[in-house]
């Protein structure tokens, strides 16, 4: 029997997952549809309608219509749905709404069920891309779910579908906007386990995934400029070797594979260097940092509204607004749902 032959990516529907009920990403979602109907034509929520149909009441009022929330029976009717229409696809199991602004495993559990179909749905080819809202740890933890974020349950499906080991599938973070990118050697570990991550091997690893990501989306080969680990990129071997033992060699085996990357660079300068604005281009492309905060600090400095998360290695596209689930500002309508159009825009750039 043959296989029907599957539609182009870019002209699949995109799924939007709910994100943890009980914080702002559905009312992001909501202002996304509402506000920026031609961004999220053709995309969906994987979620819940009820609890689609409560953030809808929260963004809505005096001079802030509402939109209809409607229940789809499967991905493609988003393709039909009418401008500011949000079409919903009953992912979890209805039952009573979560509280706002609570970590709970009910929650948790909602979250990770609707980022699985999504994934697996991507994986199948039944669905373009991903833009997934924000988690929140504790409740996935608090559901018994054994993954710390988005990224590593991505990697793991991914694996699964292919066949492989999670080892044989790896994965790094990108944080981007207008203005820099930055690829993490290293995501949600201690700050200890990650400096103990970064070894040759994995240094290069994530040279090369970023440099065929990367140069993916801009249809060339990409500068890529290395972050030290140190203080003064260790100051010649003052404040530590990694510098010269680790990311020296690293460096000299991707040049030697033709990926165009250089360093290591002092980390207080490399992301300023990088930076592109409308008045100069940017040393380079992206900067590949040693650990979590080192590579994300500067980009979410330069506007969190602005800032998306890009999975690269999956065999799927995923992408995320840059900003966590906000319990404290959760039901009151005020959330900015810039960063999730971000993201939704980026994932159509990248399915094509």
């Amino acid at each position: 029997m043959v296989n029907p032959p599957r539609s182009a990516p870019d002209a699949l529907p995109i799924a939007v997952t709910l994100g943890d009920p009980a914080g702002i990403g559905p009312e992001i979602i909501a202002k996304a549809f509402r506000d920026s109907p031609a961004i999220t034509a053709g995309c969906f929520v994987a979620g819940d309608v009820a609890t689609l149909r409560r953030a809808v009441g929260f963004v809505s009022g005096p001079g802030r219509p509402g939109v209809p929330v409607a229940l789809i029976e499967s991905p493609a009717e988003a393709l039909d749905a009418p401008p500011r229409c949000i079409p919903v696809l009953q992912i979890s199991s209805p039952g009573p709404l979560v509280p706002i602004g609570q970590v709970s495993a009910m929650a948790g559990k909602v979250a990770a069920d609707c980022v699985t179909w999504a994934a697996r749905a991507a994986l199948r080819g039944d669905i373009g891309a991903l833009v997934t809202a924000p988690l929140h740890k504790e409740a996935l933890a608090a559901a018994g779910v054994t993954f710390p974020g988005h990224t590593e349950l991505l990697q793991a499906e991914s694996a699964a579908f292919l066949g492989k080991t999670v080892a044989d599938v790896p994965v790094r973070m990108m944080l981007a906007n207008d203005e820099l990118r930055t690829v993490l050697v290293s995501i949600h570990v201690s700050l200890r386990d990650a400096i103990k991550a970064v070894t040759v091997e994995r240094v290069l690893q994530t040279l090369r995934i970023t440099h065929a990501s990367v140069g993916a989306v801009l249809g060339r080969t990409p500068r890529i400029g290395l972050a030290g680990l140190n203080p003064h990129a260790g100051e010649g071997g003052l404040f530590g070797r990694e510098e010269i033992d680790i990311l020296a060699p690293a460096i000299a085996a991707a040049r030697d594979a033709g990926i165009d990357a250089h360093g290591p660079f002092a980390p207080d300068t490399v992301f300023m260097r990088a930076r592109a604005t409308p008045e100069r281009v940017g040393a380079f492309d992206v900067v590949v940092a040693m650990y979590h905060d080192q590579g994300l600090i500067p980009v979410k400095y330069l506007g969190v509204e602005k800032g998306v998360n890009v999975t690269l290695g999956l065999p799927l596209v995923r992408t995320s607004p840059d900003h966590g689930t906000a319990f404290d500002i959760a039901g009151t309508g005020c959330a900015d749902p810039s960063s999730l159009i971000a993201a939704i825009r980026m994932a159509r750039q990248l399915r094509a």
